[in-house]
């Protein structure tokens, strides 16, 4: 009787570490879920925020709609996007300088965040911003552009 305990509780014992290997490799699992949901959201908000600094920049040329339509807020080009915040005392360049550094601020502050801002004299306008996206694993030139009529 003594023999056939014995083999029970070393069969359980068996059970018991296979049971922690399958339960460990679950866990394993589960953190790999995790980090790439992380890296997901984190790419999701970064699209979310630059979509609104584009509305920002849209709203900024309706209340100023005569200089967008004169092409004061004009600014870069999609061979060279502006990516530096520009100087000047106008309200127009003090509105580009609070929409380049909120996208530094909000996306990144790296040479691939940046932004260009195009409207022409009958009031169609677009603005895109451009960001890396390589922290979620996405491109290095994620891009947005929202175009409307002022």
């Amino acid at each position: 009787m003594n023999r056939h305990q014995t083999r029970h509780a070393g069969f359980t014992l068996i059970e018991v570490l296979i049971a922690v290997i399958v339960l460990s490799l679950g866990l394993l699992g589960i953190a790999a879920l995790q980090a790439n949901a992380l890296k997901s959201n984190h790419s999701a908000v970064q699209r979310s925020q630059a979509t609104m600094l584009a509305y920002f920049m849209m709203d900024a040329m309706r209340a100023n709609r005569q200089a967008a339509l004169n092409g004061s807020y004009n600014l870069g080009s999609a061979a060279s996007p502006a990516c530096n915040a520009p100087s000047g005392s106008t309200l127009v360049a003090h509105d580009q300088a609070a929409w380049i550094n909120a996208l530094k601020q909000n996306l990144g502050n790296a040479n691939t965040t940046c932004g260009i801002i195009n409207c022409n004299n009958t009031g169609d306008c677009w603005v895109v911003v451009q960001w890396s996206d390589t922290r979620a694993g996405g491109s290095d030139a994620q891009r947005i552009e929202v175009r409307s009529r002022l």
